[in-house]
């Protein structure tokens, strides 16, 4: 399977361009956003509809400023040094979820201290929302061509053509000059999209609608999240500059995702057990 020649800018009027990537994200939140409203509006809600607007501007805030920073602190650093204004190109691609969750956290610490809000009675209502814009964004990444998988033999694998992607020809399979196509690759953007974005808002989106024990949400955002990445990681191919960590096999995602896991169940024990 060839993939298709996407072009990553939706509209260009003058020196202005709208790129997917960015309007994947948009989408994302908007619906978030609209999902958001929607719980709020059923009976017994401790939320107004004003207050979940002005939730979501900080979460927005969190992401996007988390995930780029986070993307170069943790994947590109070396990069940045050279080419700072780098970080300020989103249209590029280049967010990292893990900088973005911890933007999360800091945007709800903040929201809880302007609010008198408890911090995982705000993390426990947006938990269910956030893979939202996972799915989104893991979109952004496959119209973008970034983030590819390894070698596959399956029939959903695809094919690059090399003139368009160098990096991952040259670079990271490490194919001879002049060679048309490479090997069909896993499409781990869709693979995560899937996993991590409509599997995981399905499950947090029914396993909130009961009634739970505070923070048990959240824990199973991070047991959830931490799990599918952790798996997906093993068919990933690694970024060139950073390879695997240990082992030919462990990466830098999966050093970031098991403290998530570990976190989850920890958490999730203890929202229970405050129960009994």
């Amino acid at each position: 399977m060839l993939y298709p020649d996407i072009d990553p800018v939706v509209l260009a009027l003058g020196p202005v361009k709208i790129h997917w990537y960015g309007l994947t994200y948009l989408i994302g939140m908007l619906a978030g956003w609209w999902l958001a409203r929607v719980r709020v509006n059923k009976p017994g809600s401790e939320w107004t509809a004003a207050q979940v607007d002005d939730l979501l501007f900080y979460v927005a805030l969190g992401v996007i400023l988390g995930g780029r920073v986070g993307y170069i602190l943790f994947y590109g650093f070396d990069n940045w040094l050279a080419d700072p204004l780098a970080l300020l190109r989103l249209w590029e691609g280049g967010m990292s979820f893990h900088g973005g969750f911890l933007g999360v956290l800091l945007a709800m610490y903040l929201y809880g201290r302007k609010h008198q809000r408890g911090f995982f009675q705000l993390t426990d209502f947006i938990a269910p929302f956030i893979p939202l814009g996972l799915l989104a964004g893991r979109i952004g990444n496959f119209i973008n061509g970034e983030l590819w998988g390894k070698v596959t033999d399956l029939p959903w694998g695809m094919q690059l053509r090399c003139d368009q992607f160098v990096h991952v020809c040259r670079d990271k399979l490490l194919l001879p000059p002049g060679t048309e196509l490479s090997p069909p690759l896993h499409p781990n953007q869709l693979y995560e999209a899937l996993l991590e974005g409509a599997l995981l808002f399905l499950i947090l989106w029914l396993f909130s609608a009961r009634q739970t024990p505070r923070m048990a949400v959240s824990a199973l955002f991070l047991i959830g999240y931490g799990s599918f990445r952790f798996m997906i990681e093993f068919v990933r191919m690694p970024d060139v500059h950073i390879g695997y960590l240990a082992g030919g096999w462990f990466t830098m995602g999966q050093l970031l995702s098991l403290p998530m896991i570990i976190i989850g169940v920890w958490m999730m024990s203890q929202a229970y057990r405050r129960t009994t």
